[in-house]
């Protein structure tokens, strides 16, 4: 953890104020230098108070995405989150973290932009991303599990996503399957997973994520109107994003945790039990192929068991889902 990363955690240790001589002493630095990364902090947009009583105190803090914040506000997670970079603006993270990858980072790294030129989602969708409305990551994982298995990641990103939005907000986040949250029936995030493998061997796992955070009702394409919302449209107030992205990344840790301990199946039926999915009539278009029924559940691979009309099971990892009425 950087000395920012650490000031910062100090002071939200110490809501009432903490002494630059405390600092000093914790940090292993000079009174001088701690100033100087107050006054660091100040620039970047952090409302630093200073008295002679009470030392230094966090009186407010900038919406904006900061590698050291989010790592000071995580303050230590497993994997998911131990190396965080932030960029103004990329052409899209999960390309960055691709580089990452084959540059052999390590696994857990994070990257966040404030804005993307060209997001995707699933089926080479494009997905906007606008400067500071969203949240826009993506995470390398590097797991121990057959290629097959890896549709468990998208699962357990879903629950995870439903479990921090709900916890920042209030709001009852639901999963259409296979990696869509939506709220009040409209889609308020997504999951991109690109996959490096072998036969029988994943090299690495790109998890991307967007969560359309705050829009408001005007700023939304026209087109988007019908079928998407933003977290601060249905809370009906803005949400911090740093504080949203830390419980998320929190969130997501836990889970892949699980997974990866072969408790897949207790993340599973949190699925099952949010997803909007299951149990309905659905019809999935995999390329040039259309298939018909009814959503009976996830098999231990993560994938959704569809009962076609003819009475077949079928075992489906990804497709273009349409619910039927």
């Amino acid at each position: 953890m950087t000395t920012d990363a650490k000031i910062l955690s100090a002071l939200r240790a110490n809501p009432g104020g903490v002494s630059g001589a405390e600092l000093a002493g914790q940090l292993r630095i000079s009174r001088a230098a701690v100033w100087s990364h107050i006054e660091d902090l100040r620039r970047l947009g952090y409302d630093i108070e200073a008295g002679p009583h009470v030392g230094y105190r966090l009186a407010g803090e900038p919406d904006a995405l900061i590698a050291d914040d989010l790592l000071a506000r995580l303050n230590g997670t497993r994997v998911i989150g131990r190396d965080i970079r932030v960029f103004e603006q990329t052409a899209s993270t999960n390309d960055v973290v691709e580089k990452l990858a084959r540059d052999g980072a390590g696994e857990g790294a994070v990257v966040f932009a404030e804005s993307q030129t060209r997001g995707r989602g699933r089926l080479g969708r494009q997905w906007l991303s606008p400067a500071r409305k969203g949240l826009w990551f993506s995470v390398l994982l590097r797991p121990e599990l057959h290629p097959q298995e890896t549709t468990r990641l998208t699962v357990a990103s879903a629950t995870a996503l439903c479990r921090a939005i709900q916890s920042q907000t209030a709001l009852a986040p639901e999963i259409k399957w296979p990696n869509d949250i939506l709220i009040s029936g409209r889609k308020v995030a997504g999951i991109l997973t690109e996959l490096s493998a072998e036969l029988d061997r994943v090299r690495h796992v790109i998890l991307g994520v967007g969560v359309d955070v705050n829009w408001s009702a005007g700023e939304l394409p026209a087109g988007l109107r019908k079928t998407a919302t933003s977290l601060r449209i249905e809370a009906g107030e803005p949400v911090s994003r740093p504080a949203l992205a830390t419980a998320i990344l929190r969130e997501l840790d836990a889970d892949y945790s699980r997974v990866c301990a072969g408790k897949f199946g207790e993340v599973a039926n949190e699925w099952e039990a949010r997803c909007t999915t299951i149990g309905r009539r659905v019809t999935i278009r995999i390329g040039a192929r259309q298939l018909s029924g009814r959503a009976e559940s996830l098999d231990e691979g993560g994938a959704l068991l569809l009962r076609t009309e003819h009475g077949h099971l079928e075992r489906v990892t990804g497709g273009d889902v349409t619910l039927e009425k």
